[in-house]
């Protein structure tokens, strides 16, 4: 049976030695295929054939972006404080003349240190990185590749796209400018640098194998992933390492390996430049994440959505994506588009997959517009959109605008239709889990609460939920037994 485990900030070691951070995703492999292409007969080309070959004196030569590049390139150790329980008072310890603790004492912690990768994009010491690297941290240890070491502070996180943005008290500083990876292409020679297992400034070299990769492996319910995949060897230390073209210029933030065995022997992922430069002007901007989003729920129009879907949804040509919501209050909706259009193009980008739409909104803004062409039946229709924040608004979130499903902290889904009319209610979001430290948690609500109001606002399912972003001031419910229940938060 083929199984499939994720490693998220791997090898946390004790404060004697630095540890290495990555995310990995693991499965088993079946052998590759090969085969053998025979020579096409070059008198029979046709115009639109394209025929490269190197001689020997034409292979890329990768030295310039290396040593260029490695300069920016950072080593970071993440401490984190973990409690530690302490040992109880043994009487008979203390008898024998070993001390012992007594009552009253306050729980102890050890650090745990985890490492990774950084890349300066600024003189005045701005650090580009992955969220999971920084995640969680104490303390930051930012060394540079001329043997530097600064203190770092997190400016801001995005975990969506698993990037975070780190300053350290520095100037003069060398960097790697941003390149296109838009422009990338298939086979395009690419350098991957950084620290796999704690080895600072070390350079990998492959091509582009994919773009616009999607492995679902960010834990985020709005997670945007649109990853460049590379075969350049990649391994645990080398996330939030850059990833540059033959030029030198990043195009893209490592962060994901795929492989059997949690080190490099498959795939290596990378964040895109046009995500990443997004990010880390609004977190530089901001100190937080402008997302946009377009307000559709969508399926792409693949052979399998034809075979099963296309007869009901009047669907029978591949390419697109299938709108089947769209949200009351969002953009799309403002903008006449319908359930059952098929979104073609944004902006002139031909839209084939859902990964492809997730970019093109996701290096965008709220209060930006994009010209959709849309296929409704068989017509298409061109469409200005402007695209909202999650609260259906197009102003800009501040620092004070918060998650409301991450600040709640639990599991939430919504509450099925059953529940609600054996309760008499017409809504709400279900909690069937809850994690530590979050508002949940602290206020002692048990699973199987259903949330009906949060600061006096009806919430009927998960997406009345999303839509706020003021903090949680109280929150009323029921029980599946029927009581009810309301908790006050006081700051």
């Amino acid at each position: 049976m083929r199984k499939a485990f994720f490693v998220i900030g791997v090898a946390a070691l004790s404060a004697a030695a630095a540890g290495v951070a990555t995310w990995s995703v693991n499965r088993s492999l079946a052998p590759a295929e090969v085969r053998y292409v025979e020579r096409a007969d070059s008198g029979a080309q046709s115009l639109d054939a394209h025929f490269a070959a190197y001689g020997d004196d034409s292979y890329p030569d990768l030295t310039f972006a290396a040593e260029n590049a490695v300069k920016a390139v950072v080593n970071i150790e993440a401490v984190q404080e973990v409690a530690v329980r302490q040992r109880q008072y043994d009487p008979f310890m203390e008898f024998f003349g070993m001390p012992q603790g007594h009552g009253g004492q306050q729980p102890s912690t050890r650090e745990v240190r985890a490492g990774g990768s950084g890349v300066i994009i600024s003189e005045d010491g701005y650090v580009v990185t992955n969220n999971h690297v920084v995640a969680d941290a104490a303390k930051l240890r930012v060394k540079l590749n001329d043997g530097r070491t600064f203190d770092g502070a997190i400016v801001g996180t995005d975990p969506a796209t698993d990037i975070a943005l780190v300053k350290i008290d520095a100037a003069g500083l060398p960097t790697v400018t941003f390149g296109s990876s838009d422009a990338l292409r298939l086979g395009e020679w690419v350098l991957a640098i950084g620290s796999p297992f704690d080895l600072q400034s070390t350079v990998t070299a492959g091509i582009v194998s994919a773009k616009a990769r999607s492995l679902g492996v960010i834990p985020n319910d709005f997670r945007i992933e649109s990853f460049i995949q590379t075969d350049a060897a990649v391994n645990p230390g080398n996330s939030g390492g850059a990833l540059v073209n033959t030029r030198g210029e990043l195009v893209g933030i490592n962060t994901v390996i795929k492989s059997s065995t949690g080190s490099y022997i498959g795939y290596s992922f990378a964040v895109p430049e046009t995500i990443v430069r997004k990010v880390v002007v609004d977190l530089k901007e901001y100190g937080v994440v402008q997302r946009a989003l377009l307000g559709v729920t969508f399926v792409p129009v693949t052979q399998e959505f034809i075979d099963s879907m296309g007869r009901d949804a009047g669907v029978d040509e591949i390419g697109g994506v299938y709108v089947n919501a769209v949200s009351e209050d969002g953009a799309a909706s403002a903008a006449g588009i319908r359930k059952g259009d098929v979104i073609m193009e944004i902006d002139g980008v031909k839209i084939c997959d859902g990964t492809t739409l997730q970019e093109q909104i996701g290096k965008r803004r709220p209060n930006d517009k994009v010209n959709l062409s849309v296929k409704r039946g068989s017509t298409v229709k061109q469409f200005e959109v402007t695209l909202r924040n999650k609260a259906g608004k197009t102003e800009p979130v501040t620092r004070e605008s918060v998650d409301v499903v991450e600040t709640l902290g639990g599991k939430l889904a919504d509450a099925g239709a059953k529940l609600c009319r054996e309760l008499g209610i017409d809504g709400g979001v279900q909690v069937a889990g809850v994690k530590q430290g979050g508002v949940l948690a602290r206020a002692r609500v048990k699973p199987g609460f259903v949330i009906t109001h949060v600061n006096d606002r009806a919430v009927r399912g998960m997406a009345d939920l999303r839509r706020m972003s003021e903090s949680v001031k109280s929150i009323d419910g029921v029980y599946p037994n029927g009581r009810a229940a309301s908790y006050t938060f006081v700051e």
